[in-house]
């Protein structure tokens, strides 16, 4: 199959949609959500879908797509590249130097990682296949997903709401004092039965005795993973004498953005769980690599999403092509027209799985009128 790629063009859109609730973790609120879609449109008129990952601080959106528009996108356009893990590796290797510059190793990973992403899209709507087959993915196009962005307010109804809905995996928001944590984790493990799965995101929030602690804490509830107790840059060994201490499994890696990192938390055995966001580093080309890291150190891949629904249903697509039939897709259950609005025609949830779109590519796109009232600004840059 012809993977290669001469891009014409980029668009650059932002869209932000306001929230009636605040979504909360322990490091802040997002008081609206925001995404920042990448349109490539290739000498020949094919087009491709992707997302580059902006949800905090609030200024984030904008700040990306200026570095698409500016620094990132001129570098991909007019160049023939053979397939898109070469547009992937050259944008790596000329963005180092502005990374470095600009102290901005995220930022720029993150624009590289939403180029990426369209490129494999158009490659795949081009072929007329899934992006998953393309991708080598085998079998039906399936996978495994879980109810995310449970907040502290109201966790048990809004467990129950997405039980309801076709969730039978769960993760609620902790890091909010151990009072409230614990209440919590009684009304969402009542709401859901003691069936279904239930994880808890701690999003940065402890430092190592705490975490140690609190893991004994919420131990009964029978929990599949204890996801980010510590900041994601603590060191390896203090990662590694609280999975010794740990009654719960651990959950990490949305936070790295290095293949080395990936790496060696994979290999040092303290992380049962790994989750990169593809839309935050390495888009396709990028992480496939680093997931077959983590399956020959026996470490089950989940997709750290929650933003808009390009990003959410290319996770989708990277899970299946990995073969991720024991990892779980971040299916976001907070209201967002950027979601389904973003991805359509948008997948639904039976019986705690997501079926993928059997369109060409990533087989979603955007409806223009949904998500028109949310536009804020957008951008288009062409080659010379």
């Amino acid at each position: 199959m012809d993977q290669g790629v001469t891009i014409d063009r980029l668009e650059i859109r932002i869209y932000r949609a306001p929230t009636a609730e605040p979504l909360v973790t322990s490091f802040g609120a997002f008081r609206d959500r925001p995404a920042v879609v990448v349109k490539a449109t290739d000498r020949d008129g094919a087009v491709g879908w992707g997302e580059t990952w902006c949800n905090f601080p609030t200024i984030a959106a904008e700040h990306r797509a200026r570095l698409l528009e500016t620094a990132i996108g001129p570098l991909v356009l007019g160049k023939a590249f053979v397939n898109p893990q070469a547009a992937y590796a050259e944008l790596t290797r000329r963005g180092r130097i502005l990374a470095i510059q600009a102290g901005e190793p995220g930022p720029v990973g993150a624009a590289i990682a939403g180029i990426d992403i369209a490129l494999w899209d158009l490659v795949a709507r081009r072929a007329g296949q899934p992006l998953w087959r393309v991708l080598g993915g085998a079998g039906e196009g399936v996978v495994p997903a879980y109810a995310s962005g449970i907040n502290p307010s109201g966790a048990g109804e809004t467990a129950a709401a997405a039980r309801a809905a076709g969730h039978r995996a769960f993760k609620l928001k902790i890091g909010f004092g151990r009072e409230r944590d614990l209440a919590n984790l009684r009304d969402v493990r009542a709401a859901i039965g003691a069936e279904n799965r239930l994880m808890v995101d701690a999003n940065q929030a402890y430092d190592l005795a705490t975490a140690i602690q609190v893991a004994a804490e919420i131990a009964p509830f029978d929990l599949t993973w204890f996801e980010e107790p510590m900041l994601a840059d603590t060191p390896l060994p203090e990662w590694e004498r609280l999975a010794a201490e740990s009654p719960v499994a651990l959950a990490a890696g949305e936070n790295l953005c290095d293949p080395a990192l990936y790496q060696a938390a994979a290999q040092s055995g303290a992380f049962r769980f790994m989750q990169p966001d593809m839309c935050k580093w390495g888009g396709f080309s990028g992480l496939l690599p680093v997931v077959r890291v983590f399956r020959a150190a026996q470490v089950t891949y989940c997709p750290h999403y929650l933003a808009g629904g390009l990003g959410m249903i290319a996770s989708a697509h990277l899970l299946k092509a990995a073969g991720g039939d024991d990892g779980f897709l971040e299916f976001d259950i907070n209201p967002n027209p950027l979601r389904e609005g973003l991805a359509t025609p948008f997948p639904r949830v039976a019986g705690g799985r997501v079926t993928l779109p059997s369109g060409p590519g990533l087989g979603v796109q955007p409806d223009e009128a949904e998500v028109r009232p949310y536009l804020t600004a957008s951008a288009e840059v062409r080659r010379a």
